[in-house]
């Protein structure tokens, strides 16, 4: 009977401690790494740039006109500040020669108050490119700047407002 009760009571005491768990992972015990983000690489043509508005008139549709450059295909596409736009582009990074095709197609919205006709000619008379401090400069033949873009849009000026 003493052999019985000793088989009870260590089965007993068994049954009362735990046993070992595989561990489990909390939500909040993970660490992630936090990626900083990558800031837009400004020593290059290719990718998404931002006019950065002179007159009042440049975002008078209420868009920030944009240019983003396929170098691979030589392709560019991009917003007129009204309109989508899209073509070729020939460049070339040992004279810094830029020029658009005669043939961007953009979409017809009527944007009252904007002279896109003005942009596209602009756009059109494009003959250089220049890159300092993370600006686009665009250049006519005679170098006339045409226009300045950035890699993010121009915050928005109270002297800017039409």
């Amino acid at each position: 009977m003493k052999l019985l009760s000793v088989i009870v009571v260590v089965v007993l005491a068994a049954c009362q401690s735990p046993l070992p768990q595989p561990e489990k992972h909390r939500a909040d015990s993970v660490v992630t790494a936090t990626a900083k983000p990558v800031p837009p690489d400004t020593s290059t043509l290719g990718g998404p740039w931002f006019l950065q508005p002179v007159l009042p008139s440049d975002t008078a549709a209420g868009k920030t006109p944009t240019l983003v450059f396929d170098m691979a295909r030589s392709h560019f596409s991009g917003n007129t500040g009204c309109n989508s736009m899209r073509g070729s582009f020939y460049f070339s990074k040992t004279d810094s020669s830029l020029s658009f095709s005669d043939k961007i197609v953009t979409t017809k919205m009527a944007c009252p108050g904007y002279n896109e006709p003005g942009f596209m000619k602009s756009l059109r008379s494009t003959a250089h490119y220049r890159l300092r401090n993370g600006t686009l400069t665009l250049l006519a033949e005679d170098n006339t700047e045409l226009s300045r873009w950035m890699r993010k849009p121009a915050v928005a000026s109270k002297t800017m407002k039409a």
